[in-house]
């Protein structure tokens, strides 16, 4: 395949989805890898792009409402309450597909997870071309998603047709994704959108149970967010940084500052040994800047990228779970 294109034209990026084409498009969570979701042929160029594997469902993106009957059989009442609240937003809904979807589309499930992102930009591309986009995170797979276009860039370079431009993604984590096909909502992937949020539309709301999420959701069944270096938990710490919780790392592991990175709400207790520090001023800018901050890591060549624990409630479950899946330890 010729270089990637770098573009900022709506045009542009429209028409090379239209031909078949891959595009990487910019949405509030982690920039996506999209394709025609009703063409076999370009769907599973996001596979081979990726090297993702064919049982890992896709996520349909459309730019209205009105758009979802495009790729879905029905859909619940409740579940339309859900779209009327928090879309555009990071929040996925699985719904039953249409027959004629492309089973690329669904790894051959019965049901489709659909979304509409909060990005004018992408829901510009999406509404020009006339169809829903499916849209995996545009990183090779395993990989932390790209929360940049430079990002998608480094992974992607050469593999895809273009990259649409825009700035670095405001949430960071990829959406919540809630099962729609039952009597409630049911949390298969937390995201920014908590079940407290979900609750106050639909009291009923759910979680899931750890035996079924897996088969309906994407990003729950394969190694997922994991940069070079090993990611691991430490902390919580105290704002006066003695270390209260579980305690650092001993440092003997690590002699040199370059050895590793952290990044957490709090200074941490030893803050020699790191290459790199990163504190966030809010649990969202610890969820926003977590996958970079991973990248980063990375081309600072450490060892060990350490993470401060967080509540496990709210957006902190989000994090926790990324974290987990990063450090190998979900």
């Amino acid at each position: 395949m010729a270089d990637t294109i770098l573009t900022t034209s709506v045009a542009e990026a429209v028409a090379i989805l239209a031909s078949g084409g891959l595009v990487a498009l910019p949405t509030e969570t982690v920039y996506g890898l999209g394709a025609r979701a009703d063409d076999s042929r370009a769907l599973a160029r996001i596979f081979e792009a990726k090297g993702r594997p064919a049982d890992n469902p896709l996520i349909a993106h459309v730019a209205s409402i009105e758009q979802v009957g495009d790729v879905v059989l029905s859909i619940a009442p409740y579940a339309r309450d859900l779209m009327e609240r928090f879309w555009p937003g990071p929040l996925t809904l699985v719904l039953p597909v249409r027959e004629d979807m492309p089973s690329q589309l669904t790894a051959g499930l019965q049901t489709v997870g659909v979304r509409m992102p909060d990005h004018a930009l992408t829901r510009a591309v999406i509404k020009a071309l006339g169809v829903p986009v499916a849209a995996p995170s545009a990183n090779r797979s395993g990989r932390p998603s790209p929360t940049t276009w430079e990002a998608v860039r480094e992974d992607l370079e050469g593999r895809i047709d273009a990259i649409l431009q825009a700035g670095p993604t405001t949430v960071g984590l990829e959406s919540t994704v809630v099962d729609c096909t039952g009597d409630v909502p049911v949390i298969l992937r937390p995201g920014a959108i908590t079940l407290a949020d979900l609750q106050s539309v639909h009291p009923e709301a759910r979680q899931r149970r750890p035996d079924e999420a897996a088969h309906r959701s994407p990003g729950l069944r394969h190694r997922h967010y994991r940069p070079d270096a090993e990611v691991r938990w430490v902390g919580p710490f105290d704002t006066d940084t003695s270390g209260t919780g579980e305690a650092a790392p001993d440092p003997t592991e690590a002699k040199h500052a370059a050895s590793a990175s952290y990044i957490g709400l709090h200074d941490p207790p030893d803050p020699l040994r790191y290459v790199r520090i990163e504190i966030a001023p809010s649990l969202a800018a610890y969820a926003r800047s977590l996958f970079h901050f991973f990248r980063l890591s990375e081309a600072d060549g450490v060892r060990s990228i350490h993470c401060e624990r967080v509540p496990c409630e709210g957006l902190g479950q989000a994090l926790t779970d990324r974290i987990d899946r990063a450090s190998g330890s979900e």
